[in-house]
């Protein structure tokens, strides 16, 4: 899988590191469970290039930085470059001043946003980080899409690995849905409305409604709204009302933050406090996952067995050679 995003990459003009960044992060979102934001989204993601949508070429530009905070211009770059840059600097940020945000404006879709929480974490760091959106959900109460579904994502270690909350304002991610919908398959909860009004787990007909549910009903579309408004503010860039306007979803705002938890009165204790919390978590009357232990499990898996891909995505990422 690699070698051939690889390829792709190349023949539609990235340089060979780029196109090697690239097709290790497609990859690893693949290996890790997250194929809405891996191989299923490899086309549509060298479709954004071939439209020129994504200047391939185009590197991030520091705009102004007092502290431990700075905006930066992603310039319409690579959406996951940019996002490991921004992920990178506010880590330097935070070992000079223990805490960094970077705040990035002009940018292209990250991807897997869980990416950059694995990143910081991994590297001893905690992280939270969030993106804006096109206006993808109605607000509680309406029926019309004023809000994105604007991802977001915390993440700190946790003994080699790491604890990492990767999640969309809405019930189900698009990528969910769209996939979902792509294997005829039902939603385990409702995840929005049908086109008549009514709650349904249908995933085809949730998109052609264009009616998802906000995680926690009123409280995830009050969330969603603060996101996008820090995101718009921390960065200068565009908000999800302006970003809608457009043809397609570009200029995204972004926000990261690294904490230097190594900077902390307390950081001998860290590791023995997260796993207690975790080990009184697991002694819940069911079986229970914290954020993260099942994309290790679906990791291990995957590296074991390979990574299970529908046909046709297949064959149109092979079409693209």
């Amino acid at each position: 899988m690699r070698d051939l995003f690889y390829q792709v990459l190349l023949k539609y003009g990235c340089s060979a590191t780029r196109a090697q960044q690239c097709a290790e992060i497609f990859t690893n979102n693949s290996v890790d469970g997250v194929y809405t934001h891996g191989v299923n989204r490899f086309a549509r993601f060298v479709e954004y290039i071939r439209q020129g949508y994504i200047d391939i070429h185009a590197i991030p530009s520091l705009q102004h930085g007092f502290g431990g905070i700075q905006q930066w211009d992603g310039k319409l770059g690579i959406g996951p470059l940019n996002a490991l840059h921004a992920t990178d600097t506010a880590m330097q940020l935070a070992q000079q001043h223990g805490i960094g945000c970077v705040a990035l404006s002009n940018t292209n879709h990250w991807m897997r946003g869980g990416t950059y929480g694995w990143q910081a974490a991994k590297a001893g760091f905690v992280f939270i980080g969030w993106t804006n959106t096109t206006a993808l959900m109605p607000a509680w109460g309406a029926t019309d899409a004023k809000l994105g579904n604007n991802p977001l994502v915390m993440g700190l270690p946790y003994g080699k690995e790491a604890i990492v909350l990767d999640m969309a304002m809405s019930q189900y991610s698009f990528g969910a849905l769209e996939l979902a919908a792509l294997k005829n398959e039902s939603l385990s909860v409702y995840g929005g409305y049908d086109e008549a009004g009514n709650l349904s787990t249908d995933p085809k007909a949730i998109l052609a409604s264009k009616r998802p549910l906000p995680v926690g009903y009123w409280k995830g579309a009050g969330l969603a709204l603060l996101l996008d408004i820090l995101a718009a503010v921390l960065s200068g860039g565009l908000a999800v009302h302006a970003i809608t306007k457009q043809k397609n979803e570009l200029a995204l705002s972004q926000v990261f933050v690294a904490i230097d938890i190594s900077k902390l009165g307390n950081h001998h204790a860290i590791g023995k406090t997260v796993a207690a919390i975790i080990d009184d978590y697991h002694q819940s009357s069911n079986p229970v996952s914290y954020p993260g232990e099942r994309v290790l499990q679906t990791r291990k898996k995957n590296l074991e067995q390979g990574i299970p891909v529908v046909e046709k995505v297949w064959e149109d990422i092979n079409r693209l050679l």
